[in-house]
């Protein structure tokens, strides 16, 4: 089965090496939007579900890497409804300190807001937005959808930081509620690619790109097309005017009867019906006149008509 391109995105991300307080604040991210505490015999257990195995790889290695601790990975089969496995990290021990220490609880009280403390700088931001898209991200393909980037989150607030975060780098990012939670949106492609570009998913962020340049490219070709059948047939249309009105002069009083001018743009017209009001000026025996010397004269005979018509 191809993958999609939000899952391309993901994997790209899952392979980029964090270190020190960058990896905390990825993980900080995913473990806030993802995972669920429960108690057992031995205490507070935590459990951070995904239905990517490559999400949950990386949950494991981020927790192994910070606190050299034993943690668990295990997959539930999906059920008639579901179309994914989930994947479910787990761990046993130390849960209280560890979630202490990435500002998710005081002592047992869950923190509904992000420290900001704990994310001192652009780098460490940066990483806690790739571990929140990791974690609740989508991006439509640009080849077939819309632009369209978002997170999910379950709780306002929280969604309100990460709309902050990510306008601290001048993105225009939007909020909004979302079935049972909240999310927070880029709809400007340019903006779009920031985002990747800022979260690193570098080579994403190209192939998005040269998607929208072709795919604007693209759109403009068609537009300029479009564009120029619509004027084609204004040309038309005003030419197959003329000739009707001239046609009925002629039935009704005779082109003899006109102006020397008018008659002369009139039989000049009946003689080359396909050409421009350009051309048209070019070949009069009299002598060329401009495209809106032409224009003028064409004008008086449709009035002329309309004036017979109207007798």
């Amino acid at each position: 089965m191809t993958m999609s391109y939000a899952s391309e995105v993901k994997k790209e991300l899952t392979s980029i090496e964090v270190r020190d307080q960058n990896a905390r604040a990825e993980l900080m991210a995913l473990i806030r939007m993802n995972g669920s505490l429960g108690l057992a015999s031995q205490g507070m257990i935590l459990k951070v579900q995904t239905e990517s195995p490559v999400i949950a790889r990386r949950i494991y290695t981020l927790m192994k890497q910070l606190y050299r601790i034993e943690c668990t990975i295990s997959v539930q089969r999906k059920m008639k409804l579901k179309k994914n496995n989930t994947y479910v990290v787990r761990l046993n021990s130390h849960t209280q300190e560890i979630l202490e220490d990435l500002g998710i609880l005081d002592g047992f009280q869950i923190q509904e807001r992000v420290p900001m403390e704990l994310l001192a700088d652009d780098w460490m931001i940066r990483s806690y937005l790739r571990g929140a898209f990791l974690a609740g991200g989508s991006v439509n393909n640009p080849e077939t959808s819309r632009y369209h980037l978002e997170i999910y989150s379950l709780y306002e607030e929280h969604n309100e930081m990460i709309a902050e975060m990510i306008n601290r780098f001048g993105m225009n990012a939007r909020t909004t509620s979302r079935r049972s939670g909240y999310i927070v949106y880029l709809k400007e492609a340019e903006k779009i690619a920031d985002f990747l570009q800022l979260i690193g998913a570098t080579n994403s962020m190209l192939e998005f790109e040269n998607v929208r340049i072709v795919r604007d490219m693209r759109n403009s070709v068609n537009r300029l097309v479009n564009c120029e059948n619509a004027n084609m047939d204004k040309v038309v249309s005003a030419s197959n005017r003329q000739l009707d009105n001239i046609r009925y002069i002629d039935s009704r009083v005779g082109l003899a009867s006109l102006p020397d001018k008018l008659r002369e743009i009139a039989e000049t017209r009946l003689r080359h019906q396909e050409v421009s009001l350009k051309e048209l000026g070019e070949l009069l025996p009299s002598g060329p006149i401009s495209k809106s010397g032409v224009n003028h004269r064409l004008r008086k005979l449709n009035n002329y008509a309309d004036e017979l018509r109207a007798e």
